[in-house]
C-alpha cells in the first residue's frame, strides 16, 4: 500500500513540478533522523503516511513539524488534535459502521472469505487553524469552508 500512495503523489507531485523525497522510519529515532533530513535539505512539506509507529509517535511528528517550521498533513485526525496542520483521512465514523455491518453478516453466518473487500468512500478534512497560525500559513477560504473539522 505505501508503494501504491508513494507512485501517486510521485505523479500528482510531477505534474505540479514538485518533487518527491521518500524517507521511512521504523523507530523513535528513525523519526528524529528524517526530520534532520527535512530540515537539512529545507524541504517545503511533510506527508505522514498510515503507519501504525507514525500513527503512535504522532505527537512527537507534530512537535518536530512545528519546531521546524514544517506544513505536514496526517492520515489521522488524531494527529490533527494533538498540533499537527492537517489531516485528509476515511470517515472513521464510516469505517467503524462498516465493521459493524460486516460483524453481522458474519454472525449470521456469512463467511468473512465471501464478503466483498470494500474501501474507503466516505473521506474527512480536519485542520488545526491554531497550528495554520503558527506556521505563518493562511489556509485559503475555500479550503476552510470544505474542511468537516476546523479545531482551534
Amino acid at each position: 500500500m505505501v508503494r501504491v500512495l508513494l507512485k501517486d503523489v510521485e505523479l500528482s507531485a510531477r505534474a505540479l513540478g514538485l518533487q518527491v523525497h521518500a524517507l521511512s522510519a521504523s523507530t523513535e529515532s528513525d523519526i528524529d533522523s528524517a526530520f534532520a533530513t527535512i530540515v537539512q535539505q529545507q524541504m517545503g512539506a511533510l506527508l505522514v503516511g498510515a503507519d501504525p509507529l507514525l500513527l503512535s509517535r504522532r505527537k512527537q511528528i507534530a512537535t518536530l513539524a512545528a519546531r521546524h517550521a514544517v506544513p505536514a498533513i496526517y492520515s489521522s485526525r488524531r494527529s490533527v488534535t494533538v498540533a499537527g496542520l492537517m489531516s485528509y483521512a476515511s470517515s472513521q465514523t464510516d469505517v467503524h459502521r462498516q465493521i459493524g455491518i460486516y460483524t453481522g453478516k458474519i454472525l449470521k453466518g456469512a463467511k468473512p472469505v465471501d464478503l466483498p473487500i470494500l474501501q474507503p468512500t466516505k473521506f474527512e478534512l480536519a485542520i488545526s487553524v491554531n497550528a495554520a497560525k503558527a506556521l505563518g500559513l493562511t489556509i485559503p477560504q475555500s479550503i476552510l469552508l470544505r474542511a468537516n473539522e476546523l479545531i482551534e
